[in-house]
């Protein structure tokens, strides 16, 4: 599991946010805007939430992206895993290796806490307590 979230599941996250609060469709170029980002990033942090239902893109001059889910129906854990893939990729933390129980490292029964404890605290954050900021 990494310890950082990229970029473009913060845009993501911060994406859905403003998608649920305006009362119409935005275009690329004003999702960015509201993100503090460029036009040309968005699709790569909206295409997944698009994929994953959550977004609908409509095509054509009237067209544009709007939040079909309630906030309320997702928590931050979900939206990162969305853009980012699954938390627990397996890796051991000290070693470049598959992790493994049988012969575990060091910070191995450390690390399962600490990650469960990551992945609850973010499965426990509902995306309708987000607040967006550039």
């Amino acid at each position: 599991m990494r310890l950082e979230i990229t970029q473009r599941a913060d845009l993501a996250v911060r994406a859905l946010v403003v998608l649920s609060e305006s009362a119409t469709r935005l275009k690329s170029k004003d999702l960015a805007s509201e993100l503090c980002t460029t036009p040309g990033i968005v699709p790569q942090a909206v295409g997944p939430l698009v994929r994953a239902g959550w977004v609908r893109s409509v095509p054509g001059p009237g067209g544009g992206y709007e939040s079909v889910t309630p906030l309320e129906e997702l928590n931050v854990c979900q939206v990162v895993e969305e853009i980012d893939g699954p938390t627990d990729s397996g890796r051991c933390v000290v070693a470049d290796r598959m992790c493994d129980a049988g012969a575990p490292c060091a910070l191995h029964a450390s690390w399962i806490r600490a990650r469960d404890e990551l992945l609850s605290s973010l499965a426990a954050t509902s995306m309708a307590s987000i607040t967006v900021s550039c």
